[in-house]
């Protein structure tokens, strides 16, 4: 028989999940489904830190029914203050009692009554039975509780630290015993229970008082004999202390469910809990759970989740060995490599592949011709399937090397995982490798390299390799897992016929560049530095003395103390002083100083461009960007160092800028070609409106087209407001603009704008139809889809918080529409690009931005590339409205606009 200790552990269940959902953010914290899990998460860590650093016997935890307890009906301002509790957390609490019930741990409710009386019931359970009691939770009427045999685990200023209240730490703390703190408690109230107590008195006084006279009916005996104001409070508001006396006791004498006999915890289920971190996507908490507390698994905790990094021996290819081991290798490679990389350009290192147990290493640079002519076939083999991370720069390095492009890629798990995830921001090896694998990749950065003598534990070259065959395995394990959930959420075909092979054709992008006059861009930036001085000069003489025209703390002053201009939205330091305050702020008063300010920060923006502009030109003359694949979720390529997407389209600055960027030797001109109102063609084409692609096969201007059937009237009588008004509203409708952000546009009021809204389903019902249906249907299946298949989860369309549920709509409205878009442009590249190598063109695609490709001709090329890829960019997607783009040539970007 068994003489081991009884050890009870006592969780307030909702305090420690809420902990964990502040804690953690939501937006990080989701399944592809939707589902928000940082509440789970945190929650599951904290416990799984509390069961192995306590080793409790028996535990239980308690939950909160509702708000409604016989507190509530004592006194129903009990706790109302309190804000709604967020739906975010609502809709986790149940799987975290699921959780807790494939661990193997009793939870408890009672209704009526709350989770703190019945951790109290159950504290004086344990201790009459002799069990040392341990009760983890953040409310401190818990420290009534605390006993020589029950301590009080109240969580610190870390979401990990737990501070042990034992009697001599309560008594150290407040100066009182424990069994005394409820008088302290209500003497000064809890703000948090919205209990108020006497005012002016803090815990000292409390505590002094308690000493003085030993108990609350001492107080009361005593009242006349504490004088001064504090005495006078204490006379005035003594009811309020009766009543929060009575409120903060925890019953002790609770008729429950389960009794100490019943919370013996045996260990957890295994297969159970794996298959709850399964549909949670908890990979790397199965680990964790497994190494903290493996010895109370039932069943096998390596199961599913826990996944340990496959057994294998690596190969150091020696020289003339490369052949041999490609050869020797069957079935798809996953390619591992260390380098640097940047501006479409990059130096290979180290190379490690991964087939099946088999692992190689090899150093590039130590290629004999032999290795050499082995790695180049591999990689132009197309029946040769490989798998990587992040194909582009692999490209880049194998182009600087001379090697032949990659040819035969099966999977990308960077893409993959953007695929599955879009709204997820990290995609390094690293974190897939924790996220679907349960398991750390070997990451530690190479030292300095010198003399080696032998590759002992510290070696750079060691890790390195270490690093390198660690990442070929994880690899190829990502690729098999990621592989069979793109095929379950059905996105291996957007994957294989898009994602992937565009990789390639953006590598060549990127290493091609664009040429860059850098002495227009000097000038360019030397003239918004003056003109940002002229500003600045204007605004001190408005004001009558220097400022620092970007210090928010100076700018208040002026505005809102010595200006006394209206007040804009509060912020923890002040009144707001952004550039959408300043505006709204210039259009009610006109100040001149506002116009100054206004004026100087975009000078200031157009400078900061110009300047990054410049500080990418490389030594080619060219700047090469780099294009992402993985940023914004709708599936639209970003770009970066630097950011042609930032670069104002309409201004004039905007054009000058535009200016700079210029045709290179050995070429004839620059073309940009894009897509004419690919949005509303997709709106016009998925919802099946017959006006409103009437509209476009009229062939009138589009924009006047609509105008004309929203207000009845003929294309030449629609007034340029009409137009303008009409666009908006077109655009705001694709882009997912609620009333109030199509007011803001158009500079009118909601009302105005509901109105011109209303109008145009009027006219164009079936759009208002499709609109409505989008979301109805992501609201049934948790995500919208493009014409190409590309998904888009939305959680937040169940929320019963106005505000994230209104969020969600527009985001789901837009995302068909825009995804669409991002998949057709895509579409259009990969045809350009197949048609222009296949017939042998010089003539080169550059960059892509938004809708429109920039491209270089060659000369005696310009009829026949135009051909090529205005008709590969119209036959991209076989829509109702036909695809149409439209073209022009010059010497600069700007030149050749149209």
């Amino acid at each position: 028989m068994s003489t081991e200790k009884t050890r009870l552990l006592l969780i307030d269940g909702h305090s420690m999940a809420y902990r964990a959902f502040f804690a953690l953010p939501a937006d990080r914290f989701a399944t592809a489904g939707g589902q928000v899990t940082n509440a789970i998460y945190g929650f599951t860590s904290m416990l799984m830190k509390l069961l192995a650093t306590e080793r409790p016997t028996h535990i239980a935890v308690a939950f909160d029914l509702s708000r409604q307890t016989f507190r509530t009906a004592e006194y129903p301002e009990y706790k109302a203050g309190r804000a709604k509790t967020p739906d975010e957390f609502k809709s986790q609490v149940p799987l975290i009692q699921e959780l807790l019930g494939a661990m193997g741990i009793a939870w408890l409710t009672k209704e009526d009554y709350e989770a703190d009386d019945i951790i109290a019931t159950l504290a004086r359970e344990g201790r009459e039975a002799g069990a040392e009691v341990l009760i983890s939770s953040g409310d401190r009427d818990s420290l009534q509780l605390v006993t020589p045999d029950s301590t009080v685990l109240y969580p610190g200023r870390k979401v990990d630290e737990l501070k042990r209240y034992t009697p001599e730490a309560v008594e150290e703390k407040y100066g009182i015993r424990p069994d005394q703190y409820r008088i302290v408690a209500a003497l000064v109230g809890e703000k948090a229970d919205n209990l108020p107590g006497v005012p002016g008195v803090g815990e000292k006084t409390a505590a002094k008082w308690i000493n003085k006279y030993g108990s609350l009916e001492g107080i009361m005996d005593n009242l006349d004999a504490i004088g001064g104001k504090v005495g006078e409070k204490l006379r005035d508001h003594i009811g309020d202390v009766e009543r929060n006396y009575r409120l903060n006791r925890l019953l002790d004498d609770l008729e429950l469910d389960a009794g100490l006999g019943d919370l013996a915890w045996e260990g957890w289920d295994s297969a159970s809990v794996n298959d709850l971190f399964d549909q949670l996507e908890f990979r790397a908490l199965g680990k964790r759970l497994t190494e903290q507390l493996g010895d109370k698994a039932i069943g096998d905790p390596t199961a599913k989740n826990a996944e340990p990094a496959r057994e294998y021996e690596t190969t150091v290819v020696e020289a003339d060995g490369l052949a041999a081991w490609l050869d020797a290798a069957e079935g798809p490679v996953a390619i591992s490599y260390s380098g640097e990389f940047a501006a479409g350009s990059g130096s290979i290192d180290s190379i490690a592949l991964a087939c099946g147990d088999r692992v190689a290493w090899a150093d590039p640079t130590q290629f004999t011709p032999a290795d050499d002519k082995a790695w180049a076939a591999f990689l132009s083999d197309a029946d040769r399937p490989k798998h990587v991370h992040g194909a582009k720069n692999l490209l880049w390095g194998a182009s600087a090397a001379g090697w032949p492009a990659l040819e035969g890629m099966a999977d990308d798990v960077l893409l993959a995982a953007y695929l599955l995830k879009p709204e997820q921001r990290n995609f390094g090896l690293p974190e897939l490798t924790e996220q679907y694998l349960s398991r750390e990749l070997v990451t530690a950065p190479p030292q300095e390299e010198g003399v080696l003598d032998g590759l002992d534990e510290g070696d750079p070259v060691q890790q390195r390799r270490d690093r390198d065959t660690a990442g070929a395995v994880a690899v190829a394990d990502l690729a098999e897992q990621l592989g069979q959930r793109l095929a379950d959420y059905h996105q291996e075909k957007l994957a294989q016929t898009i994602e992937y092979p565009l990789a390639g054709v953006l590598a060549r992008m990127e290493e091609i560049g664009i040429a860059a006059d850098d002495g227009h861009f000097a000038d360019q930036e030397s003239s918004f530095a003056g003109q940002a001085k002229d500003a600045s000069d204007r605004a001190w003489e408005i004001v009558g003395r220097e400022f620092n025209m970007r210090s928010p703390k100076q700018l208040q002053e002026i505005l809102f103390e010595e200006l006394e201009m209206p007040k804009t939205k509060r912020t923890k330091t002040g009144y707001t002083t952004d550039a959408d305050a300043l505006q709204g702020l210039y259009a009610k008063t006109g100040h001149p100083l506002l116009e100054q300010l206004l004026r100087f920060r975009d000078v200031e923006k157009l400078k900061q461009i110009v300047a990054t502009l410049r500080s990418t030109v490389q030594a080619d003359g060219r700047i090469h960007t780099t294009f992402h694949q993985t940023v914004a979720a709708t599936g639209r390529l970003s770009s970066s160092d630097p950011n042609l997407q930032n670069i104002p389209v309409r201004s004039d600055a905007g054009r000058a800028i535009r200016s700079g960027f210029v045709v290179g030797e050995g070429y004839d001109e620059l073309m940009t070609i894009d897509y004419s109102q690919i949005e509303m063609r997709i709106m016009a084409s998925l919802s099946g409106d017959e006006a409103l692609m009437d509209a476009f096969r009229s062939g009138e201007d589009i924009h006047k087209a609509v105008a004309a059937k929203v207000f009845d009237t003929t294309p030449d009588k629609v007034s340029g407001e009409q137009r303008s008004r009409i666009k908006a509203t077109s655009y705001g409708l694709a882009y997912g603009l609620s009333a109030y952000g199509l007011s803001q546009q158009l500079d009118v009021s909601v009302d105005e704008a509901t109105q011109l809204r209303e109008d145009y389903f009027q006219r164009f019902g079936k759009v208002r139809d499709y609109l409505e249906n989008v979301v109805a249907e992501a609201r049934e299946t948790g995500y919208t889809e493009t014409i190409m298949g590309r998904r888009r989860y939305f959680p937040d369309l169940g929320s019963t918080n106005r505000q994230r549920r209104e969020m969600a709509e527009r985001a789901a409205l837009n995302a068909p529409i825009q995804g669409s878009a991002a998949d057709i442009m895509k579409k259009a590249m990969l045809d350009v690009d197949s048609a222009i190598r296949e017939a042998g063109l010089s003539s080169r695609v550059l960059l892509q931005v938004h809708d429109e490709l920039v491209c270089e001709i060659a000369p005696g090329e310009r009829t026949r590339f135009e051909k090529i890829v205005r008709e590969r960019m119209e036959d991209a997607a076989d829509l109702p409205v036909p695809l149409t783009v439209s073209a022009g040539f010059g010497q600069s970007w700007e030149a050749a606009a149209h």
